[in-house]
C-alpha cells in the first residue's frame, strides 16, 4: 500500500527561514500547487517517476513573498531550509576574505537556493529579491527523512545537488579562462538558455541586475560592461534598451564564447 509523504515524514515546526519577520508574507496554498507550477521540472529533475508515495508540495512549509530589495536569507544565519523560486528573481552575495561584496549568483524561476549551506550548516551569501518574488521553503530535514525512505526520492534529490555542482563549476571556468567580452556573451547565452527551458522567451528578456552587479558576477568593471553593452549593440550581436535585452546574433555571440577553448 502506498504510503504519502504527510505520513513518511515526522511533522516538524514551520520553518521561518532567515528573513526579518516584519516582511514575511505567507502565500495561502491554496494559490497553487507543485503539480500546477512550471518550475516543478527545476525542483526536482525531470523524468518519469518510479511511484506515487511522495509528493513535492508535501515537503513545502510555507510559501512567502518577498517585496524588491528584501531579504530571503543572510550570509552566516543557520541553515534549516532550501527555497525554490516560484515567481521572481534574486541575487546571492558573498564577501571576500578581503571584505569586498560580490554577486555570486543571479537566480531566476526554478533554481533551488541555499544547497551550499548543507555542509557548513550557515549560508554563505546574503540573497536579495531583485523584483517581487515568492519563494518555497522547504525544510532540509524534511528532505533527509524522506529521502532515506524513498529511492526515487533519494534519487532526484542526488540529481538537484549534481546540477548545482555543474553550475559552479561552469561559473569558475568562465571566470577563469574567458576574456571580458567572452565572460558577457556566455552570461548573455546561459541567461537565453535558462529562459528557454522554463518557457519565456530566449530573445528578449529585462535584465534585473545593474551593469555594476552584472560586472561583480563576472569579475569585471562597471566601465568594462558599460563598453562591451555598446560594442555588441554595434555589431549587431545585440539590442539595448535600458535593461531591456534582445538577441540579435546568438551565433556570434557563441562563436566569440567558443574562441575561448580553440
Amino acid at each position: 500500500m502506498a504510503i504519502h509523504a504527510t505520513q513518511q515524514v515526522a511533522a516538524l515546526p514551520e520553518a521561518r527561514g532567515t528573513y526579518a519577520t516584519a516582511h514575511l508574507r505567507v502565500v495561502e496554498r491554496s494559490k497553487g500547487t507543485c503539480a500546477a507550477c512550471g518550475s516543478l521540472a527545476f525542483c526536482m529533475p525531470a523524468g518519469p517517476r518510479e511511484d506515487d508515495t511522495w509528493h513535492l508540495e508535501e515537503l513545502v512549509s510555507q510559501r512567502i513573498r518577498l517585496r524588491k530589495g528584501e531579504v530571503l536569507m543572510r550570509s552566516g544565519d543557520r541553515f534549516r531550509s532550501l527555497y525554490a523560486i516560484r515567481t521572481g528573481s534574486c541575487k546571492s552575495v558573498v564577501t571576500t576574505p578581503s571584505g569586498q561584496q560580490q554577486i555570486a549568483g543571479y537566480h531566476i524561476t526554478g533554481d533551488i537556493l541555499g544547497t551550499e549551506a548543507i555542509f557548513a550548516n550557515t549560508y554563505d551569501a546574503t540573497v536579495t529579491a531583485l523584483e517581487d518574488s515568492e519563494f518555497c521553503v522547504i525544510p532540509f530535514e524534511r528532505m533527509e527523512t524522506l529521502a532515506r525512505q524513498n529511492g526515487d526520492f533519494q534519487h532526484r534529490l542526488a540529481l538537484l545537488l549534481s546540477r548545482e555542482i555543474a553550475r559552479e563549476r561552469r561559473v569558475m571556468l568562465m571566470l577563469g579562462t574567458m576574456r571580458a567580452e567572452q565572460r558577457l556573451a556566455a552570461f548573455l547565452l546561459d541567461l537565453a538558455e535558462r529562459y528557454r527551458a522554463r518557457g519565456y522567451s530566449s530573445c528578449e528578456f529585462v535584465l534585473r541586475m545593474t551593469r555594476e552587479e552584472i560586472g561583480s558576477h563576472l569579475g569585471l568593471k562597471l566601465e568594462t560592461v558599460s563598453r562591451l553593452f555598446s560594442r555588441f549593440h554595434q555589431e549587431g550581436l545585440v539590442l539595448v534598451q535600458g535593461r531591456e535585452l534582445k538577441l540579435l546574433d546568438r551565433e556570434a555571440l557563441r562563436q566569440l564564447v567558443d574562441a575561448s577553448v580553440q
